[in-house]
């Protein structure tokens, strides 16, 4: 875990969060080759593990609707753990999409990254709003490609 060190360069930062990436990366392609097949869970299954968390996202809190939600992986799929109900937790389809399959670590960096820009765009500085002008026209992007599939 990195509360212990801070990069010197943001070269260095950037090289720490690639070389994460690609441990990420490997270990997938590790466990590809001998994770057994998907399977879904049964109604009776959704319902115990949306009771674990009494009906809120494991990631963000809110509330989650009867079907309105997914059953995420808490020890990851593409790290190549069982598929018991006892490795799900509830989570919002967004919650779950965005969280992906990174390693703790990594999510870490992500959420600090985050409520750093959050601060740095409610500021109003010069490199919050430069930010947000690129998500949001990502954002749109990503939006309009959804929309003609």
């Amino acid at each position: 875990m990195r509360d212990d060190w801070i990069p010197e360069t943001s070269l260095t930062y950037s090289e720490y969060l690639l070389a994460m990436f690609k441990d990420r990366e490997e270990r997938k392609t590790d466990v590809r080759k001998r994770r057994a097949k998907r399977k879904g869970l049964s109604k009776t299954e959704r319902l115990e593990v949306l009771k674990k968390t009494e009906s809120r996202c494991h990631i963000c809190g809110g509330e989650v609707e009867l079907e309105e939600w997914q059953a995420d992986h808490v020890l990851s799929y593409s790290g190549g753990v069982n598929h018991g109900v006892e490795n799900y937790l509830p989570a919002h389809r967004l919650c779950n999409h965005y969280r992906w399959d990174y390693l703790p670590e990594e999510f870490h960096e992500i959420l600090r990254l985050g409520v750093w820009l959050r601060t740095q765009i409610q500021n109003k500085t010069k490199v919050g709003l430069d930010a947000a002008d690129k998500f949001l026209k990502y954002e749109h992007q990503r939006i309009s490609r959804r929309k003609n599939k």
